[in-house]
């Protein structure tokens, strides 16, 4: 699906922040306009047009909470939110880039501004991790127990985009929901430096043991969604934390992308291909002439805390689910998207070596479902997970007693 841009990246990057529209995090004509003034493949100029706009729409939601216009401030400070998020996201190239922490913070900032006017109970929350805390929101309906679903992102995500993506809509059908970022994502990675980690379960143990402690929270009833590269780790974490009752991957992810790269080169049959010189060199190349691959390496350096692309490929060596994935044991729902273009082939093979109750469910260009993790389709997504997901925890489909392909 291409979006204005012929760049994928920058026409994927449009779609995923349209895409929280009917959650309140982005308005489309402001979402478009913005994207006509930016130069096709320029990553200067797509923070600058997304900072003004999330600028803008940052001061109308001050100037509507001095005038007591409560609902416009709320409306304005979430989509400056995303938009500030927005614009953050092609910096990571240079590490010491003082906008990182600037316009990530402003993020945060509206996204704090806004739950102030919220009709619904949100709490920050800080849960202790090894020597230090990561943060969450806690969401919920009511003081009633609920079942909760426990939410982080991937490669890129923030906590605060999760409100958008799923949040609301696990509101709106009565789960509590906890948001959370870990090791390499959001503040945990750009104020704590802690990298990303290949054995989440180390991150989500601690987070199930505070959710328990929660008089809200069905203990029995607690599911984990990963998305993008929580594909992997949501699913590496299940394999290990045994409390759980469901887990969701969207998509699913067998192994790290980079790990198949260094597979690639190191098996090729030039010898020169093993020599890390020349795989810094070719990769500098291959940056040059893609904007993904650019990102993709630039981002993995800065949430993985790698040197070069050498370290980079052996952080993420251990980024795999071979001889995991069958050690899990609940109901687990495995997503994939039609013309994923990060994981194509991965959610079959993640799926094929699951051995609990498993479902496997294909979302296609017929719904506009067909990008990575649903971008342009969530209100659908979440339709068809939630659906699953009720299925499950109220024992009522039977989806947790057998195992089912389905194509939706």
């Amino acid at each position: 699906m291409k979006l204005i841009f012929n760049d994928d990246t920058f026409s994927f990057e449009l779609l995923r922040t349209l895409s929280y529209a009917p959650f309140g995090g982005a308005d489309i004509g402001e979402c478009l306009a913005t994207a006509y003034r930016i130069r096709e493949g320029d990553m200067e100029s797509w923070y600058t047009e997304w900072y003004k706009t999330a600028e803008r729409v940052f001061a109308y939601g001050e100037e509507s909470l001095e005038r007591g216009k409560l609902v416009n401030a709320k409306e304005n400070y979430l989509r400056a939110s995303n938009y500030y998020r927005t614009a953050e996201f092609f910096l990571h190239g240079n590490q010491q880039d003082p906008r990182i922490l600037d316009t990530w913070g402003k993020s945060r900032h509206a996204f704090h501004k806004a739950i102030k006017l919220l009709n619904i109970s949100v709490e920050k929350v800080e849960i202790p991790y090894e020597d230090t805390t990561i943060p969450g929101y806690f969401y919920s309906v009511d003081q009633k127990i609920r079942p909760t679903l426990l939410v982080h992102g991937g490669f890129d995500s923030t906590g605060e985009e999760l409100y958008f993506e799923v949040g609301v809509s696990a509101l709106e059908r009565g789960y509590n929901c906890l948001t959370f970022e870990g090791p390499g994502q959001g503040s945990v990675i750009r104020e704590q430096k802690i990298p990303f980690r290949y054995d989440w379960e180390k991150v989500v143990t601690p987070v199930v043991d505070y959710l328990v402690t929660r008089s809200e929270v069905d203990t029995k009833k607690i599911a984990l969604l990963g998305i993008s590269l929580g594909g992997y780790l949501a699913p590496r974490a299940a394999a290990f934390e045994h409390r759980l009752a469901a887990c969701i991957a969207n998509d699913g992810l067998f192994s790290n992308q980079f790990r198949e790269m260094g597979r690639k080169f190191y098996q090729g049959r030039d010898e020169e291909f093993n020599k890390p010189a020349f795989m810094e060199e070719f990769v500098q190349f291959l940056m040059k002439q893609s904007t993904n691959v650019q990102w993709a390496i630039e981002n993995g350096m800065f949430t993985y805390g790698a040197s070069s692309v050498i370290d980079l490929i052996e952080k993420t060596d251990a980024i795999t689910l071979e001889g995991v994935a069958d050690k899990i044991k609940c109901p687990t729902l495995v997503c994939e998207a039609e013309a994923d273009h990060f994981f194509a082939g991965q959610p079959k093979m993640l799926y094929d070596a699951l051995t609990c109750p498993k479902t496997f469910l294909s979302f296609t260009a017929e719904d506009g479902a067909e990008e990575h993790c649903q971008f342009g389709a969530l209100v659908y997504f979440n339709q068809r997970m939630f659906e699953w997901l009720d299925g499950i925890l109220n024992i009522e489909s039977g989806l947790n007693n057998q195992n089912t392909i389905s194509t939706l």
